[in-house]
């Protein structure tokens, strides 16, 4: 059968002219795969299903299918069936409404950072988007909606959330919209907000927005905005603002370096004049490849390898995560180089989560935020706290003890971590997001990956051995993380884990072949058990999924799997795990 025939095999089964009926995604999702087996020859039939996505983007005139929600990273769903020009032209009016609203209620002047609406209108929207499929026409809806209602649209295009976040300082911005799903999968879309202080929206603005847009797409229209149903692209549009967005990460970067000690101008040259480090970069496709290369001032150098540096909205087929399996080409690239340091790292589509790797040892950011904090404090001289989210590793807690400074230590969430930004020297979170003291508080892959140049140069060791020594002085962590389905979820799913309660301090509990007692208990965003020795569990819902997460810490190297296993025990004492079982079967 030939390739022809085989494609008309799969296309049989789309319901013609109704969008709704079809998945598309499942359809993309095969012929990604042949694509891989066979080659670039299935090429053809997978811009045939996307040109039939776009215009399911462009003519829905319908409701999401799942109802809008704003999480702590903006609002997701499926391309085509939740995100379209119509659904994200009514959350922008969502957002245009909140405006409206500052003029009559003061308390929102500190959360927007702005304190009027004539101001947000002058100051304006920075928007952009990423790799992601419709990226284009998706913004301009956006834009449309904006600038209809009169505010002024500074237009970076394609980049990452982390550099969108810098341009709304560096521009003196109102508020950023990014339209992108982080790290989901290629079916996905998203919408990221961010106000005047340029980090993740606080939860009352978030939960405004979510309430607006619903009644608005319940009602069809707004007050406020007249809906274009086909919004001219932003390269056709006279009256927004076009800019260079690395540019403007690069501005804020110079302009506070006395506070972070990072010298944007100086490492990039030191990198440059180095021979013996070499740099391996993958963007699995995602908004980073677009500023790799200029990020590090290297377009010709053979020490800079970049990786997955093409456009592909499918991503290769493969999930677009920092992660071990993603990991490997960064590895094997580095492996096959004679330098004797080595730095590599995998950034996500939108740039705002980092992993890093030596060739020998892969570093999280559980271990990498807390190297970052003791290279900060002890080998640039910064005073100050760190900051992580509770399910991280408890080796920056040693550090900050060591030092006598303090920690702030919130639930998930980087949004969570406001109350000390210009504080903190570093924070960080357990899924690779971090920023640093005087840079901005979204997370950011970029200044993750100035700092681990910096920190490799500087120390002149990989970050394998660095972390060696640390260990030596603080002893060693050893993090893990995993989860499991369940047959509850929401309210629900939260009154069965009350039955943890039954884990206090005190508790003697089964680790492995050891029993080790509870000393100490946080239940911040779950329930966090801390153990005599230091090692630790914590278990605690998904907040978009019938799945129970659990981080665990252990001070040896195979007590993070009995420490699992811990996990496990409590949730089948508490009948989840037996719940999850059932479901299963």
């Amino acid at each position: 059968m030939s390739v022809a025939e085989r494609a008309s095999e799969i296309f049989s089964y789309l319901a013609r002219n109704d969008h709704s009926k079809n998945d598309y995604f499942v359809l993309i999702k095969e012929l990604v795969d042949r694509r891989k087996q066979e080659g670039l020859v299935w090429q053809e039939h997978i811009d045939t299903v996307y040109a039939m996505v776009m215009d399911e983007i462009r003519t829905n005139a319908g409701s999401p299918r799942t109802p809008v929600k704003f999480g702590t990273s903006g609002w997701r769903g499926l391309l085509g069936k939740d995100i379209f020009v119509r659904s994200i032209s009514f959350v922008t009016a969502a957002i245009i409404e909140l405006y409206t609203a500052v003029d009559r209620e003061p308390h929102l002047v500190s959360l927007l950072g702005v304190t009027s609406l004539a101001e947000a209108k002058r100051r304006g929207c920075v928007v952009g988007f990423d790799n992601r499929f419709g990226g284009e026409i998706l913004a301009a809806a956006v834009i449309d909606v904006l600038a209809g209602t009169g505010f002024v649209v500074h237009y970076a295009g394609e980049s990452t959330t982390g550099v969108l976040s810098a341009a709304v300082l560096e521009l003196g911005a109102a508020f950023s919209v990014n339209l992108t799903p982080s790290h989901n999968p290629l079916e996905y879309g998203g919408y990221k907000y961010n106000a005047a202080d340029a980090g993740p929206a606080a939860s009352e603005l978030t939960t405004r927005i979510t309430d607006t847009a619903r009644k608005i797409i319940a009602a069809d229209s707004s007050p406020l905005v007249s809906f274009s149903e086909k919004p001219p692209l932003p390269s056709s549009r006279s009256d927004i603002i076009p800019f260079d967005s690395l540019a403007a990460w690069k501005s804020l970067v110079r302009k506070n370096k006395r506070l972070h000690g990072l010298d944007y101008d100086e490492i990039v040259q030191r990198f440059a004049d180095t021979p013996e480090i070499v740099i391996v970069v993958d963007s699995v496709h995602g908004a980073s490849r677009l500023h790799i290369a200029d990020l590090l001032n290297q377009t010709k150098s053979g020490r800079l390898i970049h990786l997955r540096s093409q456009a592909d909205v499918t991503f290769g087929g493969v999930a677009p995560e920092p992660s071990s399996v993603n990991m490997q080409g960064v590895v094997e690239a580095l492996r096959a180089r004679p330098e004797r340091l080595k730095l590599g790292a995998i950034i996500d589509p939108d740039g705002d989560r980092i992993r890093f790797t030596d060739g020998a040892n892969e570093i999280s950011m559980n271990t990498f935020g807390a190297m970052s904090y003791h290279f900060l404090h002890e080998i640039k001289g910064k005073k100050g706290m760190v900051a992580k989210t509770v399910a991280t590793s408890n080796m920056a807690n040693s550090l900050a003890k060591s030092f006598g400074e303090e920690i702030f230590e919130p639930r998930v969430g980087f949004k969570e971590f406001k109350p000390v930004i210009g504080k903190a020297l570093v924070c960080f979170e357990e899924s690779d997001g971090i920023s640093i003291i005087g840079h901005t508080p979204e997370k950011d892959a970029y200044i993750g990956l100035l700092l681990a140049l910096d920190m490799v140069m500087t120390v002149g060791k990989n970050l394998g051995d660095y972390l060696l020594d640390l260990e030596g002085q603080y002893g060693a962590y050893y993090p893990d993380r995993d989860s499991i389905g369940v047959s509850q979820q929401g309210d629900e799913l939260l009154h069965a884990l009350t039955g943890l309660e039954k884990y206090g301090v005190g508790t003697v509990v089964r680790v492995g072949e050891e029993e080790k007692t509870i000393q100490e208990v946080i239940d911040i965003d779950g329930r966090k058990m801390i153990f005599e020795d230091g090692s630790w569990l914590m278990i605690r819902p998904s907040g978009t999924e019938p799945k129970v997460r659990f981080y665990v810490e252990s001070r040896t190297p195979a007590g993070a799997l009995h420490l699992v296993d811990s996990a496990k025990a409590m949730l089948t004492d508490v009948g989840l795990l037996a719940s999850a079982a059932l479901k299963m079967t």
